[in-house]
């Protein structure tokens, strides 16, 4: 225990640290500040961003200078500026590029000579055979897309210490993912840094390809939990007299759901009309969505424990749920904001995969306490015939059990994606990973919330004694007295075995009956 308090003081500060950082995250406008080139193979390159990006909806093109009408697609650079040290700028410098290219075209830029090592720049053999100049980069036109890499330039004179790249828009005429990259071949440029920003435009909006399509599911699942919201307030409201703990922990779990996918989805829709990523607005919805996730997985294992059914309280293990749980929130509201609340491009980083490891960790221990609490549960309800509560149980059992079967091979299919897209070339499929989640989690909800909703005898149900509960055959019946016997015996219950197939309604294990 004391390894999980030192990891959980870790992750606080992590936390912490994040929260600093993002303040001034912004999403499709791509800042460069100050940014260092860093040297790939015999080049030395930027990565200015990469977004999957629909075609416009219009023929209308993109004038050089201004902003398209809003059903344009375009990247747009912006006030694109090199800088170099005083002392490294007494010299004309060589062209520092911009390229622009549909990752389908990545084969057009680079070359090699005599099927050797691939070059950006161009090498001494490949100026032999006279397909470029020394010094430049290689690019080839596109055979898919004519017009296809953009590539603007810059060039340093002699004591100049800032040039600028002509501000421009281009305009996007075919669906696809789109790279921009910053490019120079000179090692005496090693010290220039990229300042400005780029623009990166869909027609609906500002949103990469790759979100757009979550803003509409987080408002189809916003309705979908006022629905379920409204069926279970609604027998809240009626028997709030009856309602148990468990039952207000479901409660805290559905208002959670809603704040999240509201606020996801304000989330995506300021940043569609804007371009700037609402930084306080997504750690809201993160922060709701972590909570969320960890309420419910500390409602499923204090029910498979059988707490506010089988027992009134977990006794020593509340210190020991507690604990995992704020683990658990911890280590994914991490992995949350850097997936979420730092996401410039489509292109999904592998730093991830480092805070991804402890909440699948913390998952698979949930998993595990969760099905043995399960078992013990079981096997004590059907040792004592409490066979209504032990139907809901194994129905529970059943749904919990179909969940995890589908998680488990649904995060095989995730990986195999991941793996199989090194370049994102199926970015317009990737807003189904998440959204699945999203409807799995919704769908045991909706279970939980049917199997165990409140009613007229939620509370008797709950707190039945379980050692005195009879057999769901027997009857309990209040007869006649008869005249001769004593006063005090007339007055007492007789228990009456039944043969008939008496159901107990709402879970209720007796019935009472006056005959």
């Amino acid at each position: 225990m004391l390894s999980l308090k030192s990891i959980g003081a870790s992750l606080v500060g992590i936390v912490v640290l994040l929260l600093f950082r993002l303040q001034t995250t912004e999403g499709s406008l791509h800042e460069y500040r100050g940014e260092n080139f860093v040297s790939k193979g015999n080049a030395f390159v930027v990565h200015g961003g990469s977004e999957g990006i629909y075609s416009s909806l219009t023929n209308n093109l993109i004038q050089s200078h201004s902003y398209s009408t809003n059903t344009d697609s375009f990247i747009r650079f912006e006030k694109i500026l090199f800088r170099r040290p005083k002392e490294f700028s007494n010299f004309s410098s060589g062209p520092i590029h911009a390229i622009v290219f549909d990752v389908d075209d990545r084969e057009t830029i680079g070359g090699s000579a005599y099927g050797g090592q691939r070059a950006i720049c161009c090498t001494a053999d490949l100026a032999k055979l006279g397909v470029c100049t020394q010094g430049q980069i290689i690019h080839r036109p596109s055979a898919k897309n004519p017009g296809w890499p953009k590539v603007f330039s810059a060039s340093f004179s002699n004591d100049e210490v800032d040039v600028a790249l002509t501000s421009r828009s281009i305009p996007i005429t075919k669906t696809g993912m789109y790279n921009v990259y910053f490019i120079h071949c000179e090692p005496n440029l090693k010290e220039v840094t990229v300042e400005g920003k780029t623009i990166w435009k869909n027609p609906t909006g500002y949103l990469p390809g790759r979100m757009a399509p979550l803003m509409n599911f987080y408002g189809c699942m916003s309705l979908a939990f006022v629905l379920l919201g409204i069926f279970w307030f609604s027998q809240y409201a009626r028997f709030w007299r009856e309602v148990i703990p468990l039952q207000n922990c479901i409660t805290l779990v559905i208002t959670l759901g809603m704040l999240e996918m509201a606020f996801w989805y304000f989330d995506y829709a300021e940043f569609n009309e804007t371009g700037v990523r609402p930084t306080g607005t997504t750690v809201w919805a993160v922060t709701f969505g972590t909570v969320k996730r960890t309420v419910s997985r500390l409602v499923i294992l204090i029910v498979s424990m059988g707490f506010g059914v089988v027992r009134p309280t977990l006794g020593g293990l509340t210190s020991k749920v507690l604990l995992l749980g704020g683990t658990f929130f911890l280590a994914s509201e991490v992995l949350e904001l850097v997936e979420n609340a730092g996401a410039v491009s489509d292109f999904s980083g592998k730093a991830r995969l480092f805070f991804v490891l402890p909440v699948a960790i913390l998952d698979a221990f949930f998993i595990l306490w969760i099905f043995t609490a399960l078992s013990k549960t079981l096997n004590k309800l059907q040792a004592r015939r409490l066979l209504a509560k032990l139907d809901i149980y194994r129905k529970f059992t059943n749904a919990l059990a179909v969940t995890v079967i589908l998680s488990v091979g649904w995060t095989c299919y995730e990986l195999y994606f991941k793996s199989t897209d090194v370049y994102n070339e199926r970015w317009q499929n990737a807003w189904i990973i998440p959204a699945f989640w999203q409807v799995l989690s919704f769908s045991l909800l909706c279970i939980i919330c049917v199997l165990w909703a409140p009613s007229q005898n939620s509370m008797r149900y709950a707190y039945s004694d379980d050692g005195e509960e009879l057999d769901k055959d027997a009857t309990l019946t209040l007869i006649k007295p008869s005249p001769l016997l004593p006063k005090d015996v007339r007055n007492q219950p007789e228990v009456r075995p039944t043969l008939g197939n008496n159901e107990l309604s709402n879970g209720a294990d007796v019935e009472d009956k006056t005959e």
